[in-house]
């Protein structure tokens, strides 16, 4: 299937590591010009020169996402840079699991309001393009209650709220918004890695939760952001979709 990204230009925050930096490649494999950010400056560095290989424009900034004016900033330096937006993807969480008021201070500031503030600071942009697309990244989190209830699980599924009232109200300027809910994703350096090291039996309960026996990759969910986020789904729009391996066990309707 063609995506038809070829061409497209599209913001993807936290893209130096796990599924951000999975969505950041296939969007450059499939020809769209990529901007990525992070804090690391050395890994924003690596990651933006991996993504000008695969033939595209590529750029990399260090940007605090919680900081709304580095971020408004970010984007008006890449729209600059490449003439126009026409996809964003939030995907930085600050993974708050900590119920006291830093950790729902750091989830409202970095996993909703980065997102709120990222689509309104690429908004002059979306509204010229002839393929604007939204994509949030939340959570099976958002979904059900899990060891992950508290701030992490709250503004989950406040972005997903937030994404379908998107998808309402910009259907009329030809804007899709969507969400990706990945479930349990494992990759060197990631929290499930982290977690198997330092509370293993943490580690094999929740693996033992899911029926396929493993935890999902990357790069599986990029696949799922991607589509999304690609004129190959341009009627699909205020969607979330899950991406857990059969996961949950709530029904969506």
């Amino acid at each position: 299937m063609d995506l038809r990204l070829k061409g497209l230009r599209a913001l993807v925050t936290g893209g130096t590591k796990g599924i951000g930096r999975a969505i950041a490649e296939t969007l450059a494999s499939e020809g769209a010009d990529v901007a990525i950010c992070a804090r690391n400056g050395e890994e924003v560095k690596v990651t933006a020169a991996a993504l000008a290989k695969k033939g595209g424009r590529s750029q990399g900034h260090v940007v605090e996402v919680g900081d709304a004016k580095a971020l408004k900033n970010w984007v008006e330096a890449v729209a600059a840079a490449f003439g126009g937006i026409d996809i964003v993807i939030a995907n930085v969480s600050a993974l708050a699991i900590s119920g006291d008021e830093e950790g729902w201070r750091r989830g409202f500031e970095v996993d909703l309001m980065h997102s709120v503030r990222l689509v309104n600071a690429a908004m002059p942009w979306l509204e010229k393009s002839s393929a604007g697309s939204i994509v949030t990244i939340s959570s099976v989190s958002g979904r059900e209650i899990d060891f992950a209830a508290g701030p992490y699980g709250a503004f989950k599924a406040a972005l997903i709220h937030y994404t379908q009232g998107l998808a309402y109200q910009l259907a009329g300027k030809n804007i899709r918004a969507n969400t990706v809910s990945p479930g349990n994703t494992y990759f060197e350096g990631g929290v499930w890695n982290k977690i198997k090291d330092g509370n293993p039996e943490l580690y094999r309960t929740a693996l033992a939760l899911n029926p396929t026996g493993r935890m999902g990759t990357p790069q599986e969910m990029a696949n799922a952001a991607v589509f999304l986020a690609s004129p190959a789904a341009s009627f699909i729009t205020g969607t979330n979709l899950v991406v857990d391996g059969a996961l949950t066990r709530g029904v969506q309707l």
